[in-house]
C-alpha cells in the first residue's frame, strides 16, 4: 500500500454490521426523547466532550447520553464515561459492544521520477486514477448513562456507582499523621542516646 493513499472513509450500509442507519443512536432504540449522543472520535479532545456533555447533563430535560466510538476511539469513549459518571452520581449505564462496517477507499499515487531509462505509460488525460476499496469490521462500543432507571436484566448493564462517604478523605491525613509520629519519636530516642564518645567523656568528667 505504499503507493496508494487513503482519500476516505465512509460507514458501510446498515445489514453488513454498521452501527444503526436510523434516528437513533447506536443499538439504544428505545431512549428518551432529548438525549444526547456524544460520538468520540480518534482526535476528540476528551477536554471539549466533557465540558458539553456535563452542561447538557445538568439541564434537566437531558435525561440520558450516549458516548459512542469505534476502533482506536474506543479508550476515550470509556473514559469519556467514567469521568461523567464521577462528576454526576446516580447516572445507570448499559454498555454495548457491536463491530461496524467500514469501507477505505485508496486512490493511487501518480508516478514519480522513474531510475530505469522507460518510464511507465503516465494516465490518459481525463482517466480516472486507480483506486481500490477496503472493507473492514472494527469494534464499536456504545455506552447509555441514564438519570433514570433502566432495567437490569439486560446485558451491560451497570447500578450507579454509591456515594463515596466523608470518612475516606478524613483518614488520609489522619494516616499520614500517624505514620509520622512514631518516626518523630525514633528520632527523639536517637538523639537522646549517647554515642561511645559522649559516653566515655561524661564518665571522665
Amino acid at each position: 500500500m505504499e503507493n496508494f493513499r487513503k482519500v476516505r472513509s465512509e460507514e458501510a450500509p446498515a445489514g453488513s454490521g454498521a452501527e444503526g442507519g436510523g434516528a437513533a443512536p447506536g443499538p439504544f432504540a428505545d431512549l428518551a426523547p432529548g438525549a444526547v449522543h456524544m460520538r468520540v472520535k480518534e482526535g476528540s479532545k476528551i477536554r471539549n466532550l466533557l465540558a458539553f456533555a456535563t452542561a447538557s447533563m445538568a439541564q434537566p430535560a437531558t435525561r440520558a447520553i450516549v458516548f459512542s466510538g469505534c476502533g482506536r476511539a474506543t479508550t476515550k469513549t470509556v473514559t469519556c464515561a467514567e469521568i461523567l459518571k464521577r462528576r454526576q452520581a446516580g447516572l445507570h449505564q448499559v454498555t454495548r459492544l457491536r463491530y461496524r462496517s467500514v469501507r477505505e477507499v485508496w486512490q493511487s499515487l501518480p508516478p514519480g521520477p522513474a531510475p530505469s531509462p522507460a518510464p511507465a505509460p503516465a494516465p490518459a488525460p481525463g482517466e480516472p486514477a486507480a483506486s481500490l476499496s477496503v472493507l473492514k469490521n472494527v469494534p464499536s462500543l456504545a455506552i447509555l448513562l441514564s438519570k433514570d432507571a433502566l432495567d437490569p436484566r439486560q446485558p451491560g448493564y451497570q447500578p450507579p456507582n454509591p456515594d463515596p462517604g466523608p470518612s475516606a478523605a478524613s483518614t488520609a491525613p489522619t494516616s499520614k499523621r500517624s505514620l509520622g509520629d512514631p518516626a518523630a519519636g525514633e528520632g527523639a530516642a536517637k538523639r537522646s542516646h549517647p554515642g561511645p564518645g559522649e559516653g566515655g567523656a561524661g564518665r571522665t568528667a
